[in-house]
């Protein structure tokens, strides 16, 4: 038995290629994404200690910053050679064009001592003084700057002013090297600059000889309990578990759409299995008659199975080994912080292979235990090579129930408050349409194929009756593409309704012309006067916002508050004015104000203009509708310091857009840390992240359809060789050499168009009850359907198809009439 199975492999080769190829690509997703991982991993180590090469002990902020004075402390203890305060902020660079550099701009403070420099120099040196400043080689390489000359920076605290650039430094793979400028300064200017109070941590050179444990004792003497000390290998170790953990954390994502992938090769052997035994039946009789039992015959085919996954799977290794090195290679364009060598490691290896292995032989099991039910005798017949068995009545049944609990889970989410509830809806519809797909797909394919019957007549009937003859191998086909196109389909309309649903907020809540927003952080304190002192500009509103005693206090401009009123209780919005707040609906009930009562909000007096409603949101430690608009004077008098991270802008009455942006511009231009946009802009980038995590997991899913449509073609090929003599006797009948492509081509049109409809609407599903659930949290989200998108994703999934059918037609023709008469 074992060397006929082994001739047996290599006799239907050809015929288990394409399975092969899905537990290949299943395989090296997992294995590129293993092995791209250890890389980053192994990266992680090394850029441990990039800025810590010469620190011997750190002090570390429990509580706000440690203050400069403290630096001086540790700096006189006995023992500490150097010492020198560390932070790191957001701050940017005025460009050699007058405007602000793009990217998130890194600020860190560097000390001024040689014991403790650990940056790369590429050219210059490092500051020394105040008023000298470094920057990374390649925006000094791209905005031409020149060592010794003027270059502006600024962070939160004001515009930006210049500084002697003195050096360049190389930070890229590092943590400080996160798509923008990198920017070193001496300690004071660094304060300065980020406006922090004081340092996050104190770096620590021991002099030589100096026990490492008797330092750490006299530093934490001196810096009491409000810091902790850490030494050398406690800050090294804490970094790379830092790294590892974000790292792990990216790999478990990469390794949930992995599974996906891997799900969608099961299915696609598994039905091919089922297909190659079922056309094996003469053979597995003959070999029942002649004294083969079984188990015998079970485990041939299971030992076929296992073949089949090592050998895919070590191909799937090698090409994942190239999908990583591809990877790497992109990695600095792509900011990924990967080591320059890339070593599979045995374990990675060990598991891919185990792994395809295990996948391929358990998606086998049940199609080889199927292929030894058949009865010897009947197997004899040609009836028994090609079975048609429907789905039985428990299966039906099971699959109608496990369906409309998936339904019924995906409705009630959002009534529920349980967003797990959508993703068990998922599941299940998921699983009632594998359990009913017998009944439901074969329906979908005849539903589907009558259109094309006025068109092309006989050849889109028996199209139409190829693909239906056998219910459980086209529902098998086609679910393996749903998996895919289901997720694609949840993603582009979940992202849809997510896109559409900021713009209306953006709409609701912001009715200027532009929008000055900060990079990454708050916007800088003189900013918003700086803008209303111009004559061009008519309205200047800074968002911002303090929770105080459970009520969120916003600020507000009395001429573009009523845009986020949802209504008016009582009184007059136009009688908003310093000394006079608007209480929302829900806090005014509960609190028993009216119009013109005085109340006392965050210790002073004020009194009601108006009770409102708003639709905006609240603070999750706020109850809804608690909330109390303040004018921008009163709230800036309550809390000078507080900033937002945008201020609306409108232009004067009788200026020009054109000249009011001007006007603004020239006031940001001297501001690094904003961004000045109007409402079209301001949109696009909010949803920018949503469109790049769109395109991100469109990708990464793609392999899974790919797949999937692998599998339709897989089941087309061993279908052409199933019905071999019938297409001769077609062919013999006078069905031309087009007539037959087209068959195939219609055949598998229909197959994967089925799948892929049936992925949409179980996306839509989905998506449908993700939004209501976040609609019920809060926003104003509904569900939008991308039509042009999914629009898309069916043509692909139809030319693919096509695509897919050139092959098995080819070989369809490739056989001469009377030979495939002949045919077994």
């Amino acid at each position: 038995m074992l060397r006929l199975t082994l001739r047996t492999l290599r006799a239907d080769a050809l015929r288990l290629l394409l399975s092969s190829v899905a537990i290949v690509l299943g395989v090296a997703f997992v294995a590129g994404t293993l092995m791209l991982t250890d890389g980053m991993r192994a990266g992680a180590y090394e850029r441990a200690a990039t800025f810590d090469r010469h620190t011997d002990l750190g002090v570390y902020a429990g509580r706000g910053a440690l203050p400069p004075s403290l630096v001086d402390r540790v700096r006189a203890v006995d023992g500490v050679a150097a010492a020198a305060g560390e932070l790191t902020a957001l701050a940017g660079v005025v460009g050699a064009d007058g405007r602000p550099v793009l990217g998130f701009g890194v600020l860190a403070a560097i000390p001024t001592e040689p014991a403790l420099r650990s940056y790369d120099v590429v050219a210059g040196r490092l500051p020394d003084r105040a008023g000298e400043v470094v920057l990374d080689a390649p925006t000094v390489a791209q905005q031409g700057f020149v060592l010794g000359t003027p270059v502006s920076v600024g962070g939160a605290t004001g515009p930006a002013r210049p500084y002697t650039l003195v050096g360049t430094v190389d930070v890229a793979g590092t943590a400080r090297d996160i798509g923008g400028p990198f920017i070193g300064l001496v300690g004071a200017d660094a304060l300065a600059a980020s406006g922090e109070q004081g340092y996050g941590r104190i770096m620590v050179a021991a002099e030589p000889g100096m026990s490492a444990q008797t330092l750490d004792d006299r530093v934490a003497g001196v810096v009491g309990g409000d810091a902790t000390v850490k030494s050398r290998q406690r800050i090294l170790d804490e970094a790379v578990d830092d790294a590892v953990r974000d790292l792990d954390q990216f790999r478990m994502v990469l390794l949930t759409f992995a599974g996906v992938a891997v799900v969608v090769a099961g299915f696609v052997i598994a039905n091919t299995f089922a297909i190659v035994l079922a056309q094996r039946a003469r053979r597995t009789a003959l070999l029942r008659l002649v004294g083969a039992h079984r188990g015998q015959v079970f485990r041939a085919a299971v030992l076929e199975s296992v073949v089949l996954g090592l050998v895919g799977s070590a191909l799937g290794v090698a090409f994942g080994a190239g999908l990583a090195a591809a990877a790497t290679a992109l990695a600095p364009r792509l900011d990924l912080p990967v080591s320059g060598d890339l070593t599979p490691t045995p374990r990675t290896v060990l598991l891919s292979l185990l792994l395809g292995t295990v996948v391929t032989v358990g998606s086998a099991l049940v199609p080889a235990w199927q292929g030894t039910r058949v009865p010897p005798v009947a197997a004899l017949t040609d009836a028994a090579g090609q079975p048609a068995r429907g789905a039985g009545r428990v299966r039906l049944a099971v699959g109608a129930l496990v369906g409309a609990a998936g339904i019924a889970a995906l409705a009630g989410a959002a009534a529920a408050g349980q967003i797990a509830l959508v993703a068990l809806g998922g599941v299940l519809a998921f699983f009632g349409i594998v359990l009913f797909g017998p009944v439901l797909v074969p329906l979908l394919v005849r539903v589907l194929g009558r259109p094309l019957r006025p068109l092309l007549g006989a050849t889109a009937a028996l199209a139409v009756a190829n693909a239906a003859r056998n219910p459980r191998r086209i529902s098998a086909t086609a679910t393996a593409l749903v998996i895919g196109i289901g997720l694609v389909s949840a993603f582009v309309v979940g992202a849809g309704s997510v896109k559409v649903g900021i713009e209306r907020a953006v709409d609701a809540q912001i009715g200027v012309d532009y929008v000055v927003t900060g990079i990454g952080g708050d916007l800088p304190a003189p900013l918003a006067g700086e803008l209303a002192t111009r004559p061009e500009v008519g309205v200047v509103h800074e968002q911002r916002s303090r929770v105080v005693d459970g009520v969120e206090l916003r600020s507000a401009h009395p001429a573009l508050v009523r845009r986020t009123l949802a209504g008016v209780d009582a009184g007059d919005v136009a009688d908003l004015e310093p000394g006079t707040v608007l209480a929302h609906r829900e806090l005014a009930s509960a609190r028993g104000w009216r119009v013109g009562s005085t109340v006392t909000v965050a210790g002073r007096p004020f009194r009601v203009a108006a009770v409102v409603t708003a639709d905006a949101p609240t603070p999750a430690q706020v109850p809804a509708g608690h909330v109390v608009d303040l004018t921008d004077a009163d709230f800036t008098a309550l809390f000078p310091t507080e900033r937002g991270r945008l201020a609306e802008v409108e232009p004067a009455t009788g200026v020009s857009a054109e000249r009011a942006r001007a006007a603004v511009e020239a006031v940001v231009a001297r501001y690094p840390t904003v961004n000045l946009m109007d409402q079209a802009a301001y949109k696009k980038m909010l949803t920018g992240t949503v469109d790049m995590l769109l395109a991100f997991v469109t990708a990464l899913l793609g392999l899974a359809v790919v797949i999937a449509l692998v599998g339709v073609a897989n089941t087309l090929s061993l279908s052409v060789l199933e019905r071999t003599r019938e297409n001769a006797v077609l062919r013999a009948l006078g069905l031309s050499r087009g007539r037959m492509r087209a068959l195939l081509a219609v055949e598998a049109v229909l197959t994967a168009l089925v799948g892929a409809l049936l992925g949409t609407a179980l996306g839509i599903g989905v998506s449908a009850g993700a939004v209501a659930f976040v609609a019920r949290v809060g926003g104003d989200f509904t569900l939008v359907l991308p039509w042009g998108r999914l629009g898309v994703m069916l043509a692909v999934a139809v030319l693919a198809a096509l695509a897919a059918s050139v092959l098995p037609a080819r070989r369809a023709l490739a056989r001469p009439v009377v030979e495939a008469l002949g045919a077994d």
